[in-house]
């Protein structure tokens, strides 16, 4: 059982660098295949990145690679999504998510067992 914490979050005007943060509980964070998504207003849940639980294996929506950055620091149970040149259409709710070990399917909301709270990211024009 795991707790996840997004932070981060915030008005950004476009073209602006942005860090979220996932805070887990717990000791074995390390166990743990995390996952991000993001939900803009009226539209699907939809995947933006994951990473492994030694952070060996990456995974990005095809839209959002070249721009964002994932990466972990098991030693602070947390995981980074660093967002560069952000765009209006990156307005959105942003969640953190994780599982026990890697998944085939990483992209698939429904693999994941725990979520956080989600992060508001507002890009301006």
């Amino acid at each position: 059982q795991v707790q996840l914490v997004e932070s981060g979050g915030g008005p950004v005007q476009a073209g602006d660098p942005l860090r979220l943060s996932c805070a887990a509980s717990g000791r074995t964070f390390s166990r743990y295949a995390m996952g991000w998504f993001r939900q803009a207003p009226g539209k699907e849940r939809e995947f933006v990145s994951a990473i492994s639980s030694s952070g060996g294996t990456i995974s990005y929506s095809d839209s959002m690679k070249g721009r964002f950055t994932i990466s972990r620091d098991n030693a602070k149970n947390t995981v980074y999504l660093q967002m560069n040149s952000l765009r209006p259409e990156d307005t959105a709710v942003y969640y953190c998510a994780a599982r026990t070990g890697w998944s085939p399917y990483p992209s698939r909301s429904s693999v994941y067992d725990y979520w956080g709270q989600g992060t508001q990211v507002t890009v301006s024009s």
